[in-house]
């Protein structure tokens, strides 16, 4: 596939420009209603397939297939993500309001990682070939993983990475608007909200380790893999605020998922030396497994409407009062003319 510079410029300048668009849509905290969250989340999903659909029109079907099952997979996969964000939210007790700031930050960090880890898997793959065995062996142990501990969910309340961020980062015990640092008593001091963003960002990092190897069992070209990976994750927040309190309801996901990175890891193995399963079986077997699994959810628990997690009786953290965000200070020191030389 022949992918010009100016080509992977106009996608990088696309990607920056709707992220700038939602954030103007959403710069004032507000509560995400599901209507919103469906009209964005139609938005972005539409992008998505269109720009599938020009790759199938300039590249051909091949490229085309494997971008939307590398699309597929990536957005798949994503739901887990949705669904760990609402434990970590509801752990925390993180006002709705100031929800969507976190997850826009946390979809930035993830394009730059995911973009890092597509390169270093693009130089590993082209350097070492045999390096496609240890991507599948990955795949398949994951996938197995993934069933055995298919009822197990995230305890935020165990996270290292929390409880070193809270050791070595000066930090308030009260959320200050959709402020992560603040400046009190001249001391610049993180909120629970700078926490929670960094704790959402290492959960994806931790996600991208399967997604990013799955990925490269349908297709090889570095500009499908991160065109596929971006346009999934670019929907995320709204698939949030969609999604999140119908958690209960998708009981058979996890297992759809399960499947897919086994698909993907056998794919990917018999790829290397044996033989290569064609993209459109790929992509049938994926898309079956997917909404089988969601199918099968959704009659299981035919009848039961949306329903929110329940927060903790004593949450760790507490919005701060009126009089305390009076008494925040500027994050620059304004410096009088009398003490500059």
């Amino acid at each position: 596939m022949d992918v010009s510079l100016w080509l992977w410029f106009s996608v990088l300048g696309l990607i920056l420009g709707m992220l700038a668009i939602d954030l103007f849509a959403h710069r004032t905290a507000h509560v995400i209603a599901v209507r919103e969250a469906a009209a964005w989340s139609a938005v972005w999903i539409t992008i998505g397939v269109a720009f599938g659909a020009w790759v199938w029109w300039a590249h051909g079907a091949e490229f085309g297939q494997q971008y939307f099952a590398g699309y597929l997979i990536e957005k798949s996969l994503a739901v887990d993500n949705v669904f760990v964000w609402a434990i970590i939210f509801t752990f925390f007790a993180v006002p709705r309001e100031f929800q969507h700031r976190v997850l826009f930050f946390g979809v930035l960090g993830a394009l730059v990682f995911r973009g890092l880890f597509i390169a270093g898997g693009s130089v590993l793959i082209a350097s070492f070939g045999w390096i496609l065995y240890l991507f599948a062996g990955f795949l398949l142990w994951t996938g197995v993983r993934m069933i055995r501990q298919r009822d197990e969910h995230l305890d935020p309340s165990t996270s290292r990475s929390l409880r070193l961020f809270r050791r070595y980062v000066p930090m308030t015990d009260a959320y200050h608007g959709q402020r992560f640092v603040i400046r009190r008593a001249g001391v610049l001091m993180a909120t629970p909200l700078l926490a929670v963003l960094v704790l959402v960002e290492i959960t994806d990092i931790i996600f991208a380790v399967d997604s990013i190897p799955a990925i490269f069992a349908v297709t090889d070209e570095p500009f499908l893999v991160f065109t596929a990976n971006a346009f999934a994750i670019l929907g995320l927040r709204a698939m949030y605020f969609l999604l999140a309190d119908l958690i209960h309801r998708f009981v058979y996901l996890k297992v759809g998922l399960a499947l897919v990175l086994v698909w993907v890891g056998i794919k990917m193995l018999l790829k290397v030396d044996v033989f290569y399963i064609p993209t459109t079986v790929s992509l049938a077997v994926i898309t079956v497994l997917i909404g089988g699994s969601v199918v099968l959810s959704l009659r299981a628990t035919r009848g039961q409407g949306r329903s929110a997690l329940q927060p903790p009786a004593t949450p760790p953290f507490r919005v701060a009062t009126d009089e305390e965000m009076a008494e925040l200070e500027p994050l620059r020191r304004r410096h009088s003319p009398a003490t500059i030389r």
